[in-house]
């Protein structure tokens, strides 16, 4: 005899719960354990200076007293420092994407044959794998100091987010398209012109907006290192025991940054 739809089976729980991901208990706390075990040897292994560390906490209360009230009475190197870092900014992003672009069709696995296809990906994770300031260390070394090291450590950033990025797009394009443009006998470049790029151009504009906010605050952390901008000038700060117009660079890229980000989502906003 068939059960009634409204009739409750018996036994079955009455709200819905969301199954754990190991489902195994055993595993499941016995993972947990081992986590536990792990961060106690860990914080037990390091070498932490806590008489040091004590000693520290009134550097650091004399450095944030020093650093009240913030002044700008160096503008003029806090300006050049800026628009230094904008520079490096704008142009990294500029070469970053359009380099990005080639790297992201070479690998895609879906327009690109598997020898091109790894020499693409093999491109995007090697500019993934360091972060920005030992790439800005390495230049530096072969480059000197300057806005040079800052342009070409960004710009090796730039290509491996947005190649990355760009590349699983194309992956996920609607194939119709391409097979439309290859049916009229398109060719491999007007297959990409017409029917790949307008598919992916809106995400690379967002992509591109927001490259160019992490470029600018990239820009000043690589500086510290000598690759040029606002963080030369903020290291040279701090050594000169300036903590007022230290503190005064970080509220202006602090602000800088709040800015880049609400253009930067207006502008997505608008293409999406």
């Amino acid at each position: 005899m068939a059960r009634p739809d409204n009739e409750e089976i018996p036994g079955t729980p009455r709200t819905w719960r969301k199954p754990p991901f190991i489902a195994n208990p055993l595993v499941r706390y016995g993972l947990l354990v081992v986590l536990a075990a792990y961060l106690v040897w860990a914080f037990g292994s390091l070498p932490f200076n806590w008489e040091r560390i004590s000693e520290g906490l009134p550097r650091a209360a004399r450095i944030f007293g020093g650093g009240f009230p913030p002044t700008l009475s160096r503008f003029d190197l806090l300006l050049t420092g800026f628009t230094e870092s904008l520079q490096i900014a704008i142009l990294a992003t500029l070469l970053g994407v359009l380099l990005s672009v080639p790297f992201a069709v070479m690998a895609a696995r879906n327009i690109a044959p598997l020898p091109i296809y790894l020499l693409g990906r093999a491109v995007i994770i090697i500019s993934r794998s360091f972060h920005p300031v030992i790439v800005a260390i390495l230049f530096v070394a072969a480059v000197g100091f300057g806005p040079l090291a800052g342009i070409l450590t960004l710009t090796l950033y730039s290509i491996g987010f947005v190649g990355k990025l760009l590349a699983e797009e194309i992956e996920e394009i609607d194939w119709g398209q391409v097979e439309a443009m290859r049916s009229t006998g398109a060719g491999y470049l007007a297959t990409l012109y017409y029917a790949v790029f307008p598919q992916i151009l809106p995400r690379q504009v967002g992509l591109s907006m927001y490259q160019l906010d992490s470029n600018l605050r990239a820009s000043a952390v690589v500086g510290i290192v000598g690759a040029g901008g606002i963080g030369s000038t903020l290291m040279n700060a701090f050594g000169r025991y300036d903590y007022d117009f230290a503190f005064a660079i970080l509220l202006v890229i602090i602000a800088v940054i709040l800015a880049s980000e609400g253009v930067s989502g207006w502008v997505r906003k608008k293409i999406w």
